[in-house]
């Protein structure tokens, strides 16, 4: 069984998908650690040293290699990876079980304030400023997110809530 989690950063993909493989006794996969791996080399330096175009790209062969050598395992996708090459695509192609944790502004507000210090896309953003930027960026990748299988509304729920609602989901 192939699960992929899709959403903004702060949406939750990580915890989620950890609850989510304990509970399925599946391999849990974040995408952003595996390319690190790889590449020996933590994603901010990536872009730093590499660049945006670079690490798009890596992150396409990556994903598709996941996808193809693996058959059993819940993926943590980065908050721009469907939003770039035929990533959405793969994901669709090689699996049923795509959720898009959905979660409003105020609530990834709220969120990553309190971890501003470790998002670099966000730690030089001032705090009046991040609801703004944070719904812009939403608007932007909605269209790539909604075409998950399925939608998790995640407000007002705790994480054993929402997993239990992924696996009534799963096909």
């Amino acid at each position: 069984m192939k699960i992929v989690l899709l959403g903004y950063m702060g949406s939750g993909k990580s915890t989620i998908g950890k609850l989510l493989s304990h509970k399925k006794g599946l391999e849990f996969i974040d995408l952003d650690n595996y390319i690190e791996e790889a590449e020996n080399m933590s994603v901010p330096d990536i872009f730093k040293n590499k660049g945006e175009l670079y690490f798009r790209k890596k992150e396409y062969e990556y994903l598709n290699e996941v996808l193809a050598q693996k058959d059993d395992f819940v993926l943590s996708t980065g908050g721009g990876t469907p939003c770039y090459g035929n990533n959405i695509q793969a994901i669709l192609e090689n699996t049923e079980n795509a959720f898009y944790l959905k979660v409003s502004i105020p609530e990834l507000t709220k969120r990553l304030l309190k971890e501003k210090d470790e998002r670099p896309l966000v730690m030089n953003i001032a705090e009046d400023e991040l609801p703004e930027f944070i719904g812009k960026h939403l608007f932007e990748r909605s269209y790539y997110y909604n075409q998950a299988k399925k939608v998790i509304s995640c407000d007002a729920k705790d994480p054993q809530e929402i997993v239990a609602e992924m696996e009534e989901a799963l096909v």
